[in-house]
């Protein structure tokens, strides 16, 4: 071999063994950083309820509410760009630390707490952040949380024989120590090379200290033949009622409702109007 070639190879290896090292030393920075280094939050005890709440989000802030195992509830505010800021870092998944003041009465209340991202309400027209729920969690007790699958990959029965991904299952419960939840879960989807072919739940990889909760063999995803012309020309042909038909068939109704007496059915009418 040329010694230019087998330099070149070696420079290669050099660098393959370098982004090697360097993602392990990525993977255990952000390890470290997701375990260690809990992103903070402040937020302010409130009073207001009810109502109050469309004047506080007029302010910038969003209500909350904090609950937890044996925790008193607590009714927040926060600022709405730092929960945003927060929220797209760490999602429903990820451990923050919440900094509570505002309590001048009850100052047991102000502090840190360790919480959950549970849950968030959006409205419905502008799909801004109107609620949050916060969780409080014990660190040396495992929680059950929906974790969101994501899939990856690339199919060849999608790819090569125009297949359709099906997707059964969104999102799985898992049971692990706070600490320990994953931010999702990846369904590698290129082991679909059939038709004949199924990703179950027990096919899936989660961290070590993470428990999937459901049954094994229930299947996650899988890939189905293509429509033939004829199940497409069927489906064309499928009768539809039309408007006219629809009108008609109400008339029909409300006119047969008119001639029977209330509690008595058609049947027993015309039944009464033999006897007599």
């Amino acid at each position: 071999m040329p010694e230019s070639r087998a330099s070149d190879l070696h420079d290669l290896g050099t660098a393959a063994a370098y982004i090697s090292g360097l993602t392990l030393d990525l993977r255990a920075f952000f390890d470290y950083y997701r375990n260690e280094i809990m992103l903070e939050l402040k937020t302010k005890i409130r009073p207001e309820t009810g109502r109050k709440n469309r004047q506080i989000r007029k302010t910038g802030l969003i209500p909350a509410v904090l609950y937890g195992k044996k925790v008193d509830n607590l009714l927040l505010s926060v600022k709405e760009g730092d929960f945003e800021k927060i929220y797209q870092a760490a999602g429903e998944n990820t451990l923050i630390k919440l900094k509570i003041g505002g309590d001048k009465d009850k100052t047991d209340r102000n502090g840190e707490r360790v919480v959950l991202i549970q849950d968030i309400a959006r409205d419905s027209v502008s799909d801004k952040i109107i609620h949050i729920d916060f969780n409080q969690v014990k660190l040396d007790e495992t929680i059950v949380v929906e974790i969101p699958l994501v899939f990856v990959g690339e199919s060849k029965a999608v790819v090569r024989e125009n297949g359709v991904l099906v997707k059964n299952i969104s999102s799985l419960e898992v049971e692990a120590l706070p600490q320990n939840l994953p931010h999702e879960i990846q369904v590698d989807i290129s082991v679909l090379k059939t038709f004949n072919e199924n990703v179950r739940i027990k096919d899936v990889k989660v961290p070590e200290g993470t428990q999937i909760k459901g049954n094994p063999e229930d299947v996650i995803a899988t890939v189905v033949p293509p429509r033939t012309q004829e199940e497409l020309e069927k489906l064309e042909e499928a009768p539809t009622e039309s408007v006219e038909q629809v009108e008609t068939e109400a008339k029909g109704k409300e006119k047969t409702e008119e001639k029977t007496p209330a509690g008595e059915s058609p049947t027993e009418v015309k039944i009464e109007q033999k006897k007599e």
